[in-house]
């Protein structure tokens, strides 16, 4: 028997002699706790009622309110242990719910192993490997050929780029050349003429004086 035959059984839906399925035993306790939480209810109510009546009676009637007091201990008393046995069911059903969840994964993880297996079972390494090298060498291939198209073709016409680049040059420093020699040197523009007639200056105060004084002087000379 396989591992997981040992693991799971190999009587599949029921476990081993008889006993419920992980689902049966945990809806059970689903039941149970859903009936435990209508008693809860049932019992805080009659809880409620208690308490009622022994404030009514009060000291009106002590007897009464007593035995009232008396039933709302007895009432809480077991709701405490229900409470108690709730906490412990719900911890089980999750235990039980985890265990499930345990087992359908191990399941699974079981048969995909054996789909692996028989998957691999077609296949051997020395033609995995071969196949790879074809793969390769056949990328090689459209790679040299893609290399090889996309070279420009001159057909038998080969040029030197050092001589295109030279003789370029020369082109262009001939057409520099003519348009130098073709560029005249600056134009002489005429001056205008320098006037022949001199402009009167304007006299300043010290040639006044001279003038005033000479004409003083002929004055007296005239007069003897």
């Amino acid at each position: 028997m396989s591992v997981f035959g040992k693991l799971f059984g190999a009587g599949g839906g029921k476990a081993g002699k008889g006993g419920p399925t992980p689902q049966e035993a945990i809806q059970r306790l689903r039941d149970t706790e859903e009936m435990l939480s209508k008693k809860q209810e049932f019992l805080e109510k009659k809880i409620e009622q208690e308490l009622t009546a022994a404030k009514k009676h009060g000291t009106k009637n002590k007897r009464a309110a007593l035995q009232a007091l008396k039933r709302k201990k007895r009432y809480e008393k077991q709701l405490a242990q229900i409470d108690g046995t709730l906490s412990t069911i719900e911890f089980q059903r999750e235990a039980l719910e985890n265990a499930n969840t345990n087992t359908e994964v191990l399941k699974n993880m079981g048969y995909a192993a054996k789909a692996m297996k028989a998957a691999h079972d077609n296949m051997d390494i020395d033609k995995v490997d071969e196949l790879m090298q074809d793969i390769a060498d056949q990328q090689e291939l459209a790679e040299e050929i893609s290399t090889a198209i996309s070279k420009p073709v001159g057909f038998g016409e080969e040029f030197d780029e050092d001589e295109l680049m030279a003789e370029l040059e020369e082109l262009e420093q001939e057409e520099l050349d003519k348009n130098l020699l073709e560029i005249s040197g600056p134009e002489t523009v005429p001056l205008p003429n320098v006037p022949s007639i001199s402009l009167p200056s304007k006299p300043t105060k010290k040639k006044e004086e001279e003038d005033d004084d000479m004409k003083e002087l002929e004055t007296w000379a005239g007069s003897m």
